[in-house]
């Protein structure tokens, strides 16, 4: 067993210095030092491409699009507001994107989630057909438990019936 073990070792030995590197015959040139940093490109309001906030600084308002009660359908408005994302997402090609989709706080939780669900499908579809990729586009609906607006009147429930769309990179 001993003859074993020596064995072993010097087998062991022999296939590490096998992979031992050899120095290069000449070394690479050393650095140049410079005499400022180049900053990271940015966009409107210093915000880096492909952010949120560069997202936020370009589109505006258009991030979000709204809803009619008890609707999940694309209005011209609202077509306008995707075409600019979708500007924005072709441009930035490694920005990704989720579309949140809301409720009012009418009706049930499910009901408001599915809808929600609807809305949000029914943004990405329309980025989808203008030509962003499908798996660039994520979806999440929170129904109505996300509001903007506080509040049981028409205009509190007219901001929460919303698509809202987040970039990340």
């Amino acid at each position: 067993m001993n003859r074993l073990a020596i064995t072993l070792i010097a087998t062991s030995a022999l296939a590490l210095s096998a992979c031992a590197k050899k120095a290069p015959e000449q070394l690479p040139p050393a650095p140049q030092p410079t005499d400022s940093v180049t900053p990271a490109p940015t966009g409107p309001a210093g915000a880096l491409p492909g952010t949120q906030a560069h997202f936020k600084s370009v589109i505006g308002t258009q991030d979000t699009i709204y809803f009619d009660t008890d609707k999940y359908d694309i209005d011209s408005q609202d077509a306008a507001a995707l075409r600019s994302q979708a500007q924005y997402l072709q441009q930035y090609a490694n920005a990704r994107a989720t579309i949140e989709g809301h409720a009012d706080e009418r009706g049930t939780r499910d009901y408001n989630l599915a809808l929600g669900e609807r809305r949000a499908n029914a943004a990405k579809n329309y980025l989808v057909s203008l030509g962003v990729p499908a798996a660039r586009v994520n979806t999440v609906s929170y129904g109505k438990e996300r509001p903007v607006a506080l509040g049981s009147d028409e205009a509190s429930w007219a901001q929460n019936r919303r698509a809202v769309t987040i970039v990340m990179n």
